[in-house]
């Protein structure tokens, strides 16, 4: 099996693939001072519940594939595949690694791997055009280009910057919990600001991603709109734009980069 891990700002997910299909996955928060030996231990408790899998962290796993945008935690990733997984191939996204999508950005460099993986996958799942939406600790808007090309895309605080935000900068506000309200107009202050991050973050897509399709096509409407993220749920059902929910798009693309690339290794 196949086991992919896309490590975020916030949050760390990682997927178990028996072929194409993923069996089982977690959810743990990015600890930057987490070392590898910790990193070994944790994953080691999460794979040992999989029926699948035996109690040795190698055992069952044929291949690992990494995604990071936290450089120290990818660093610790690499000493766990060195040190644990030793036998099993594995790829790192990094400069170097094939992912079969070209860049059309000023700095190929500056793009996320995330944000690679998620193109990648957008295109093998739906074709281009096709533009994804990635709800994380940013809520980043990706173009792919009818020909596969990752053409750029748009930065935005996220869901859960903007509620943190709230909280310490307003005196009278606090924290709350990120939910759908009654109805758009509050009735109390913890409804007022749902109401204003849920639909206020469905606007933004709508209209984000209405003026991204007119650009990246003659015909906005031929245009697929993928969303991911673990906050993408929240705004599925108040946005108008979005095609498709694929909450596992980047492991997917991990998935595929590592099918792309472990014939090289």
């Amino acid at each position: 099996m196949l086991l992919t891990i896309d490590v975020g700002n916030t949050h760390t997910v990682l997927g178990l693939f028996d072929g194409e299909d993923i069996v089982e996955h977690w959810r743990i928060s990015t600890d930057a001072r987490r070392t590898a030996d910790e990193l070994a231990v944790l994953m080691q408790g999460l794979m040992g519940m999989h029926p699948l899998l035996g109690d040795d962290l190698g055992d069952g796993i044929d291949g690992i594939a990494i995604c990071a945008t936290v450089p120290s935690v990818l660093h610790e990733l690499r000493e766990v595949t060195r040190r644990y997984y030793g036998d099993v191939p594995a790829v790192l996204v990094e400069p170097g690694v094939k992912t079969g999508v070209p860049i059309l950005f000023d700095n190929p460099k500056e793009v996320g791997a995330d944000r690679i993986i998620n193109a990648v996958a957008a295109n093998e799942l739906y074709g281009g055009p096709a533009i994804v939406v990635d709800f994380g600790t940013a809520t980043t808007f990706d173009a792919v280009s009818a020909r596969g090309e990752y053409v750029g895309g748009v930065i935005a605080p996220g869901i859960e910057i903007s509620v943190e935000a709230l909280g310490v900068k307003a005196a009278q506000l606090r924290k709350i919990e990120v939910a759908r309200p009654r109805s758009v107009i509050g009735k109390n202050t913890v409804e007022a600001m749902q109401a204003g991050i849920v639909y206020g973050f469905a606007g933004q897509v709508d209209g984000v991603v209405s003026r991204m399709a007119r650009e990246l096509s003659d015909d906005p409407d031929e245009v697929t709109v993928i969303a991911t993220g673990g906050l993408a749920p929240m705004v599925l059902g108040e946005s108008a734009v979005i095609d498709e929910h694929e909450p596992w798009l980047t492991l997917i693309g991990l998935r595929l980069v590592y099918e792309r690339n472990v014939s090289r290794l």
